[in-house]
């Protein structure tokens, strides 16, 4: 018997049993945190509309009927303009020197000079040990409800333990290695001070019959319900300004947004999943 090759054969199968325990470990504690599903929440008519579509809520309805404001915020080494920042030219040259393949996808990622164990995403204080240091404000991040894709993991900005849906840092993995980073990066501005927080709409009186009709395919399914932020518009300025919004998950990765306050649709259609490549706002 070659017992290099069936050590190796070990070792490798002992690695994907830890990704996948430390995978089903996140999702038993999300699921805990997380109120159960009940569509009983919702009104008659959003009942009866997801029946004639055959929609399924698979995810829990919020019950969170919080007082929020906007933020205000400007991003951190981006132009206006739109032109890349020195920092991810130089992401580009050095691109080879990391393994990253030079596509699309992997525009404006800044390689790491030392590759991480893909498996420390799953654990936070893992995560932050192993990358706190080279990644700027790491700390403020979380991963998301999809997670990853086959060529990334995303996690959002929180601000108050909810997330900011259009700031991101994407880690690249291959080979069960995290070989680089893409961030976006902001800084919180104090808001107008006129401005005092608004109550929001519960997610039950959010997702009503014309959402249903109008946004959410036939069959689908309504994977998770989540409150955070939304970027409203990219202004040609270095102030951006996010409002409270529902987000819609779907099963299959379309997403909807909902504004908080007034229950407006912010995308005309289901958008592809965050974590999709080459996604961009």
């Amino acid at each position: 018997m070659d017992w290099g090759r069936a050590k190796s054969v070990l070792i490798l199968a002992f690695l994907l049993l830890n990704l996948l325990l430390g995978y089903q470990l996140w999702s038993d504690v999300r699921e805990r945190v997380q109120p159960s599903s009940n569509p009983a929440e919702l009104s008659p008519d959003t009942l009866e509309a997801m029946k004639a579509k055959g929609i399924e809520l698979a995810g829990s309805i919020p019950k969170e009927t919080s007082e929020l404001h906007d933020l205000t915020y400007r991003y951190l080494g981006r132009e206006a303009s739109g032109v890349a920042s020195e920092g991810a030219t130089d992401s580009k040259q050095n691109a080879g020197v990391a393994g990253l393949p030079d596509s699309d996808p992997f525009a404006d990622v800044i390689p790491l000079q030392t590759p991480v164990d893909s498996r420390v995403v799953f654990q936070r204080e893992e995560l932050l040990k192993a990358l706190g240091g080279v990644i700027p404000e790491l700390d403020q991040y979380e991963m998301d409800t999809p997670g990853f894709d086959d060529l990334k993991f995303v996690l959002y900005r929180m601000v108050d333990g909810r997330p900011m849906f259009n700031v991101r840092i994407e880690l690249f993995y291959r080979d069960q290695r995290i070989i680089g980073y893409r961030q976006e990066q902001i800084k919180l501005l104090p808001g107008d001070q006129q401005q005092r927080p608004q109550p929001i709409l519960p997610a039950s009186r959010a997702i009503r019959p014309e959402i249903i009709e109008k946004y959410v395919p036939e069959g689908a399914s309504i994977k998770e319900i989540r409150l955070g932020y939304k970027e409203v518009q990219l202004f040609d300025s270095d102030t951006q300004v996010s409002t409270p919004s529902w987000r819609i998950l779907l099963e299959d990765g379309g997403v909807i947004y909902l504004q908080a306050y007034s229950g407006e649709v912010l995308t005309d259609k289901p958008q592809p999943p965050a974590a999709s490549p080459g996604t961009s706002r």
